[in-house]
């Protein structure tokens, strides 16, 4: 049975990721909690983690003695793992575009990181709304992720970025959170969009569990 080390859902944005792709692909997995208490080396979350990553951060996904930490190794293991799956999209040049899109919010968009951490359980439109007033980065951030989804959804008829479920939808699902819980101001065609992903069985399955932690 794989295993999947993750930190708190209503949190953790690196962590849903994964969590996301496996549920909604229905690939078997054995969750494991690592609570978020802090991150200083005295922290029960940094002394536990660092047994499993040397380098201390979730999610960590475990198969036998390998062990494999950050998302984006992760992800390409299991579309190797579990080929029959389609996480990537079969077309070579969408598979390419795909990659790319996720290495894109991996490395970017540090504005919207910074200014709006994820909070599933929280609805924040008045913090929203100044961030956008003061941060053009943020508006800045805003807009490519607008580009980029209009475009991937006219070009490959949705309901996904690439038609299907595929690596991509589970990468931005965070963001897709990120913009609901703050609000921030996104097109018609972009709200739809979101409120798909939101709808997705494994989406839903870990905005169930961020909401029942109450921590």
């Amino acid at each position: 049975m794989l295993e999947l080390h993750i930190g708190n859902k209503n949190y953790s944005s690196w962590s849903m990721r994964p969590w996301v792709l496996m549920r909604q692909a229905g690939i078997d997995f054995e969750e494991v909690m690592m609570r978020f208490d802090g991150f200083g080396p005295e922290s029960a979350f940094k002394r536990t983690i660092l047994a499993v990553n040397p380098a201390g951060t979730v999610p960590v996904l475990i198969d036998g003695d390998l062990v494999v930490p950050d998302t984006l190794a992760i992800a390409e293991y299991l579309a190797e793992r579990f080929p029959r799956h389609g996480l990537w999209p079969a077309d070579a040049h969408a598979r390419a575009r795909a990659r790319s899109a996720c290495e894109r919010v991996h490395a970017g968009f540090q504005a919207l990181r910074s200014a709006c951490p994820m909070n599933i359980e929280a609805t924040l439109p008045e913090i929203g709304a100044l961030v956008w007033r003061d941060r053009p980065a943020v508006r800045d951030d805003v807009a490519e992720i607008e580009a980029l989804w209009t475009g991937l959804l006219r070009e490959h008829g949705g309901p996904m970025l690439f038609g299907g479920f595929s690596i991509a939808a589970a990468y931005y699902a965070p963001v897709c959170m990120r913009l609901r819980t703050y609000a921030l101001p996104v097109s018609d065609t972009v709200s739809a969009y979101i409120d798909r992903v939101i709808a997705l069985p494994g989406v839903r399955d870990w905005i169930a569990g961020a909401l029942a932690e109450r921590d």
